[in-house]
Formats: C-alpha cells, sequence, structure tokens
C-alpha cells in the first residue's frame, strides 16, 4: 500500500509541475524585428531608416512568413528620387519590396520556369487598383541567381537580381539582398489628403465630417497636425445614433471642440502600429491633451482587433480610410467619449469572456518550436498571409488554457486517492 501511495504521489507532482509550466506555451512564438535585424548591417542604413519612418516595419513584425528584399543604400537613394522623396510613396515601394510568403534560396531554386508570381504587402494594404497590380514576379535567371520584377511590367528583363541572402529563418522570415529597387508606374501614387472633410464623408462619416467643418478651430488643428502626424479615429453616421451617444447639438461650443479634437492623435499610427501597443503602455496624448494627462486615450489590442478605450467605454477600430505617411485615419463604431466630459455617463457592461476551447482540440495539434536559422530550408511550405499576434497568440493562449485545466484535474482526482 506504502508503495501504491508513492506512485500517487509522485503522478500528481508531475501534474502539479504540468500547471506550472503551461503559462510558457507562449514561449514557441515566433516573432522577428526587421529594424533590430537592418541595425547590424549599415550597408541598409536608408532603407532601414525608411522602414521606420513610415511604419512599414510594423506590418512586417505582425506577420509570419514574409520575405523582405532590401536595398543598399545607393540602391535605395535611388529608390527615394523616383518617389520624390515622398514618404507616402516611399512606404508604396516598401511595401511592394515586402512579400507575404517565405522564400529562401532552397525555394528559390525549386522555381519552375517561367514566371513566379507572389503577393506583396502592397496589395494587402489595398493599393493594388486589380489582383496582379503590385505583385512580384521571381524567375530563374539563365546565367545562374534569381531575377525580380513587379508584376504589372511586361518587359522581358528583370528590375532587380538577388545578390545575397542576409537571413533565412524557415518558414517565418527572409531577408534577401536585391540590386536595384522594384518598379511600375503608378507605384508611386498617394490619396490627396488636402480635402480631409471630403475623405470622410465618401468613408461614411458624414456627420463628423460636417462638426469638423462647422466647429471653428477644428479643421484647423487637424491640418497642422497632418503636416508632422496625424492619426484621426473618425465615428460613422451610425456612431451617433447608437446607445449612449450624446446629442452633440446640445453640447457647450468648448465642450464641442474638447470632443473632435480627442478624436485626433498628433502622430502617425497605422493599425499594425496600434496592433503592437501594449494595453499597460502609457495612454495616447489626443490634440485635446492637456499637460496635466487629461483627455489621453487608451489602445487595446487583441489580435487583429484594436479597440480604445476612454475610461467611459470602448470604441472599436472599424475600416481604414487612409494610411498615407504621415496621415492614418480610421472609422470606429462609437464617438470617443472622454472621462473630463462624460465622467457621469452609465458604464458599459463588461464584454463575455471567450469560452476555452476544447481540451482534445487544443492539444490535438500543439505548435512546434521554430527552428534555428539556416542557409537552406528544409522542405518548402506555404504560410501566406498568416497575421503573427492573431493566429500564434490565440492558439497558445488555448493551448496553456486547456493544459493547466487538464492538469488541474488530474491533480485533484489523485489526491483524492490518496
Amino acid at each position: 500500500m506504502a508503495g501504491v501511495r508513492r506512485a500517487v504521489v509522485a503522478a500528481a507532482a508531475v501534474l502539479l509541475l504540468a500547471c506550472s509550466l503551461a503559462p510558457t506555451a507562449t514561449a514557441w512564438v515566433s516573432a522577428h524585428n526587421i529594424t533590430a535585424f537592418l541595425n547590424g548591417h549599415p550597408a541598409y542604413k536608408l532603407y532601414n531608416k525608411y522602414l521606420t519612418e513610415t511604419r512599414v516595419c510594423d506590418e512586417i513584425n505582425t506577420r509570419a512568413a514574409v520575405t523582405c528584399l532590401v536595398l543598399t543604400d545607393a540602391a535605395m537613394a535611388t529608390l527615394v528620387a523616383d518617389a520624390g522623396s515622398e514618404l507616402g510613396a516611399i512606404k508604396n515601394a516598401l511595401r511592394l519590396h515586402s512579400l507575404l510568403d517565405y522564400w529562401d534560396t532552397k525555394k528559390l531554386r525549386a522555381l519552375p520556369a517561367g514566371d513566379t508570381l507572389t503577393d506583396t504587402f502592397y496589395q494587402a494594404a489595398g493599393n493594388a487598383r486589380t489582383d496582379h497590380v503590385g505583385g512580384v514576379k521571381m524567375a530563374k535567371l539563365d546565367g545562374g541567381g534569381f531575377g525580380f520584377k513587379a508584376a504589372a511590367s511586361s518587359a522581358d528583363t528583370y528590375d532587380a537580381t538577388m545578390t545575397k541572402a542576409l537571413k533565412q529563418t524557415p518558414y517565418d522570415f527572409a531577408v534577401l539582398e536585391i540590386s536595384a529597387p522594384i518598379e511600375f508606374d503608378g507605384l508611386f501614387d498617394v490619396p490627396d489628403v488636402a480635402n480631409l472633410t471630403k475623405l470622410l464623408e465618401k468613408a461614411g462619416c458624414k456627420r463628423f465630417a460636417a462638426l469638423v467643418a462647422g466647429t471653428p478651430g477644428v479643421l484647423a488643428a487637424y491640418q497642422a497636425a497632418m503636416e508632422k502626424g496625424l492619426t484621426l479615429f473618425a465615428p460613422n453616421d451610425d456612431a451617433f445614433l447608437a446607445k449612449g451617444a450624446p446629442d452633440v447639438a446640445k453640447m457647450r461650443r468648448a465642450d464641442l471642440l474638447a470632443l473632435l479634437l480627442y478624436h485626433g492623435v498628433p502622430s502617425y499610427i497605422p493599425r499594425a502600429s496600434l496592433k503592437l501597443l501594449k494595453s499597460a503602455a502609457r495612454p495616447l496624448r489626443t490634440l485635446a491633451s492637456t499637460a496635466s494627462g487629461q483627455y489621453n486615450v487608451s489602445v487595446v489590442a487583441r489580435g487583429d482587433d484594436v479597440s480604445l478605450d476612454t475610461g467611459v467605454r470602448k470604441c472599436r477600430l472599424a475600416d481604414t480610410v487612409l494610411d498615407d505617411t504621415p496621415v492614418c485615419m480610421f472609422t470606429v463604431d462609437k464617438l470617443l467619449l472622454p472621462v473630463e466630459l462624460f465622467a457621469d455617463a452609465p458604464a458599459e457592461a463588461p464584454e463575455p469572456a471567450p469560452a476555452p476551447a476544447p481540451v482534445d482540440a487544443a492539444l490535438s495539434s500543439p505548435p512546434a518550436p521554430p527552428p534555428a536559422d539556416e542557409e537552406d530550408s528544409a522542405e518548402p511550405a506555404d504560410h501566406k498571409h498568416k497575421d503573427l499576434k492573431a493566429s500564434s497568440a490565440t492558439a497558445a493562449d488555448a493551448l496553456r488554457s486547456s493544459i493547466g485545466a487538464l492538469a488541474a484535474a488530474g491533480c485533484y482526482l489523485l489526491l483524492l486517492l490518496l
């Protein structure tokens, strides 16, 4: 009997250890940082600089299965000149040079004869006029090596060739140096942001546009911020009819001014950058913010979902109206109500907690740890269009929740036997 008790105690200890280790399942989540990697390669300083200024780096860092076609300073200087040094145009080009799939030298050597089309961040951002415009064609060259050109190009020659592989982490992250920029007619076209109210009206924010145009000081404040950076959260027309929405027609002029300025942040923060903000990070300053920290707003990001927490309510980001460095505009489903003006507003009901995933499903296919960097990868595999933060974090959360529940139940049953 004593031997049985010792065996049961040992089994319970193992299960308790599993309980304590379950939260560490997220250690398997893969991650990369393009700017940190390029910081160790001074030959790409200009490329890295514009990745940061346009925030394309955040788009790269929040996706899995990415290939970056990087340019040396001399080649990047050519691209900047072709773009007229305009940040929005340069951002288009950097997105074209960022591929939505993992390509290493082994996968490139396995390309079939002729051109192979691959998707890019330029297409994912909605810039492409048609499905094929904005893609990149790749091919093995007769004399050896690999060529790259814009999918929109009808030329027999290639814009660039691969000169070296800088990093290859199957099947997550590859950085390849190419000889010259990849360009096509229309690549550097950017939207006209001069008429802000017209853009808002077109996006279904007519009531908000009318308030911006009709409230003295608001449009001027937005336009002044646009020179250095502006992120605007525009409530759609339904937001003014939603439950708890204030009657803006009855608000004092000073309060209405503060409310409208509260919907603008004086910096350029596209969606990918918002997704990287931690919920515990310092709240964002708005155009209405004071030196004492009033009229700030917090970002809550969960995978692809991004919300703004005002202290009174949470508002969900819906569509991207404009992403043209240094201006970004989103629609939101509710008016942002600052606590300084609406502290007495009734609190919203908390969001229901997500249902736990079934144990069998969560444990049937646990994620494998990412392999180490190597020059040539194993068998090619396509892993397109995966959002690293959304898919990896969700799977890891479900896994560790299920492991913890299963281990705790086992502990309880074994201890009862004692």
